[in-house]
C-alpha cells in the first residue's frame, strides 16, 4: 500500500509500479483544452444539476421526524412558531442554519420551502466533486484521472441519495472531507506559519461545525482534539497553532450548544429521547456490548457493500498506512484518525440506537455514509496505482472481511428479518444491488457487491490504459444508475405514499391562517407532516378519547377507524361544523372537520 504515501510536499503525477507499463502516456487521459478551474466549475454545476433533477419529485419531508426536526428548527430560527415533537431524537441546529434561506424565500408555502432546501443540498453536495479532486491529487493521480474519479465519487449513492432529503447526511460528506483535507494540510504540509494557522483553524471550524449538525460530530471533535494534542506533544506543530485551532473549535461548538439550548425547549417541551443514557448503558454492560458490537459491524458491512467493495479497499489502505512500516508519523496519525472516526461513529451510533425491531437496526448505512466518498475515492486510487499483487491481495482481504461480517449479521439477526420492519429508505444501495426494494437479501447483496469489486479489480490489473478507462467508466455508469434507481424506487414512492396519507393542501388556505387542532391519536407519521404544513401558528392538541376538540380551532383533524361514517367521528359537533375531508391510508385514517 506504499503507493498511497506520495511525498507530502510534491505530488506524483502518474501511477507507477513494478508490473505496470512505465510509458508516461500509458495512463493519461486525453489532452484538455480548458483550464482546470473552468472544468471544475462546469463539473460542479453538472453535479448540482444531477442532484436537483433527482430531487424533482420530492415535495414534502417524509424521512421523519428527522427532516421535520431540522425544518421546524429552521422555521423557528426565522421567527416562525415552534412545533411540539417531544420524545423524538433531539436534532441539532447547525444544518437548520444552512437551510434558513429556504424558509426566508419560501415563506409560508411548505412545498416551496422544502424544494428550496433541496436546492441548497444540491449546491453544497456538489462541492464534493471539488474536494474529491483535491484528495485524489494528493493521492498521486494526475489532474485528468483525479477529475474523472472525482466525478465518479461525487455520484456515489451515499453522496447523492440523501441530498433528496432535508437531512444532515446531504452535506456531512462535504464537511468531513473538507475537515480531513484541511487537517492534512495543517499536519503534513510545508507551508508558512500564517497558512499553517489558517489550515488548522479551518480544520477545527469544520470539525466543530460537524458537532453542531449531528451527534456524530462528537466523534469528529474528539478525534480532532486528539490529533491536535498529539501534534503538540510530538512537536509536529507549535503549541500556538494547535491552540488557535482548539479555540476556534471551542467557539463554534459552544455557539452550537447555545443554539441547541434555545431550540430544544421549544421543539421538545416534554423531553426528548435520551441517547446519552442509552449510550452509557450499552457501553458499560455485557448485554450492551452484545448489542453494540454486532450492530456496529453491520454498519461497516453496509459501508463496504454499499460502495461496491471499494470503501473496503479504502479502509484497508488506511490500516496499511496506520500500521505499516516506514510510514511518516504524521501520515500514520492521520490514518489512525480516519480509522478512529469510522469505528467511533459505527459503534457509538450502534450503542445509542434503540431496538426498534427493524431490519435497519442490524445493517444500516446512513451513519457511515458521510465517510463513504472518502474511502471510495481512496479505494479507486489504490486500484489505479497499486501493483497487480497488491490489488488482488487487498480485494481478497476485503472479500473475507465482508463475508465474515455478513455471517455475523446472519447469526445475530438474519432469522428474524422476516419479523422485523423493513424500510426501503434504510437500504438504497442493497435494494439496487439485489433489485429487491421490499426486503434485505443479505447474501445476495454481499455477493453482488463483491462481484462488482471483482470486476473493477479485474479491469484495474489488466495493466493497460484501456483497463483503467474501463474501470472508471463502469463505476461512473454503476453509480449513476444506482442514484437514478434509488430516486425512482425509494424516494418518489415514499413521497407519494406519505403525501397521500397526510396532505392538507385542499383543506387549508394559508392566506387565511386558520387555527388547526390535531387529535393526538392520529398516527405520528401523519401528524408530524401535518405540523409542517401548518407553518403560521402552533397546532392545538387534544385527545379525542377524553376530551372534545377545541372549538376555537378552525380546522380539526380527528383519528378515524375507517369503518364508521366520517360524520360520526365527532359526536354532537357544534353548529356550523362539517366534515371537510377524510383519508383512508396504509399509515392510518383521519377525518377533517371545518368550521363553516
Amino acid at each position: 500500500m506504499d503507493v498511497l504515501l506520495p511525498d507530502p510536499h510534491r505530488l506524483s503525477r502518474e501511477p507507477a509500479s513494478a508490473d505496470r507499463p512505465q510509458d508516461p502516456e500509458a495512463r493519461r487521459l486525453p489532452p484538455r483544452w480548458l483550464p482546470w478551474w473552468l472544468l471544475l466549475a462546469v463539473g460542479w454545476l453538472a453535479q448540482a444539476g444531477v442532484r436537483v433533477g433527482l430531487a424533482a419529485g420530492q415535495t414534502m419531508p417524509v424521512a421523519n421526524p428527522d427532516e421535520t426536526g431540522y425544518l421546524f428548527a429552521a422555521r423557528l430560527l426565522s421567527g416562525g412558531p415552534p412545533a411540539d415533537i417531544s420524545n423524538s431524537t433531539p436534532y441539532r441546529g447547525g444544518y437548520s442554519l444552512l437551510i434558513l434561506p429556504a424558509v426566508w424565500l419560501g415563506g409560508e408555502d411548505p412545498v416551496t420551502v422544502y424544494r428550496l432546501a433541496l436546492v441548497i443540498n444540491a449546491l453544497l453536495g456538489a462541492t464534493l466533486l471539488l474536494l474529491a479532486y483535491q484528495l485524489l491529487r494528493r493521492l498521486g493521480l494526475s489532474p485528468g484521472w483525479a477529475y474523472a474519479v472525482a466525478h465518479v465519487t461525487a455520484l456515489l449513492p451515499a453522496a447523492v441519495f440523501y441530498t433528496q432529503y432535508a437531512l444532515t447526511d446531504a452535506v456531512l460528506p462535504v464537511v468531513l472531507l473538507g475537515w480531513l483535507l484541511l487537517l492534512h494540510s495543517w499536519l503534513v504540509g510545508d507551508v508558512s506559519p500564517a497558512r499553517m494557522a489558517l489550515y488548522g483553524a479551518g480544520a477545527s471550524l469544520a470539525a466543530a461545525y460537524a458537532y453542531t449538525m449531528h451527534s456524530r460530530g462528537v466523534v469528529i471533535v474528539a478525534v480532532h482534539a486528539g490529533l491536535l494534542l498529539l501534534a503538540v506533544v510530538r512537536r509536529w506543530r507549535p503549541w500556538w497553532s494547535a491552540g488557535l485551532g482548539a479555540l476556534a473549535a471551542a467557539l463554534v461548538a459552544g455557539a452550537g450548544s447555545l443554539l441547541n439550548g434555545w431550540i430544544w425547549p421549544q421543539l421538545y417541551p416534554r423531553g426528548s429521547y435520551d441517547m446519552g443514557s442509552m449510550l452509557v448503558d450499552r457501553l458499560t454492560t455485557p448485554e450492551g456490548y452484545g448489542w453494540t458490537i454486532p450492530v456496529g459491524i453491520g454498519q461497516i458491512w453496509y459501508l463496504i457493500v454499499g460502495s461496491w467493495g471499494l470503501a473496503g479497499i479504502g479502509l484497508l489502505a488506511m490500516a496499511a498506512v496506520a500500521f505499516g512500516r516506514g510510514v511518516p508519523s504524521r501520515l500514520r496519525a492521520l490514518a489512525l484518525g480516519v480509522l478512529a472516526t469510522v469505528a467511533g461513529i459505527a459503534f457509538a451510533t450502534a450503542a445509542a440506537l434503540p431496538d426498534e425491531q427493524r431490519v435497519g437496526n442490524h445493517a444500516y448505512g446512513r451513519y457511515l455514509a458521510c465517510l463513504a466518498p472518502l474511502l471510495f475515492a481512496v479505494g479507486v486510487a489504490v486500484l489505479l496505482r497499486a501493483s497487480r499483487r497488491t490489488a488482488l491481495r487487498a480485494a481478497a482481504a476485503v472479500a473475507v472481511v465482508t463475508a465474515a461480517a455478513a455471517a455475523l449479521i446472519e447469526l445475530r439477526a438474519g432469522g428474524s428479518f422476516g419479523e422485523y420492519v423493513f424500510f426501503p429508505f434504510d437500504f438504497p444501495e442493497t435494494g439496487f444491488l439485489t433489485w429487491d426494494w421490499d426486503s434485505l437479501r443479505l447474501w445476495t447483496a454481499t455477493l453482488a457487491g463483491l462481484g462488482l469489486l471483482a470486476l473493477t479489480v479485474a479491469m484495474a490489473v489488466a495493466g493497460r490504459r484501456s483497463g483503467a478507462v474501463l474501470l472508471v467508466g463502469v463505476l461512473l455508469v454503476v453509480n449513476a444508475a444506482a442514484s437514478v434507481a434509488t430516486a425512482a424506487r425509494v424516494s418518489r414512492p415514499f413521497v407519494r405514499e406519505m403525501t397521500a396519507a397526510s396532505d392538507l393542501s385542499g383543506l387549508l388556505d394559508p392566506a387565511a391562517k386558520p387555527r388547526v387542532a390535531i387529535d393526538g391519536n392520529v398516527d405520528w407519521k401523519i401528524w408530524v407532516m401535518q405540523l409542517y404544513q401548518v407553518s403560521w401558528s402552533q397546532v392545538l392538541w387534544f385527545d379525542s378519547r377524553y376530551e372534545r376538540p377545541p372549538t376555537r380551532a378552525d380546522l380539526v383533524l380527528m383519528v378515524w377507524d375507517g369503518k364508521v361514517p366520517a360524520e360520526r367521528t365527532w359526536a354532537d359537533p357544534p353548529a356550523g361544523w362539517r366534515v371537510a375531508g377524510s383519508r383512508r391510508t396504509a399509515e392510518g385514517h383521519w377525518v377533517a372537520w371545518r368550521r363553516s
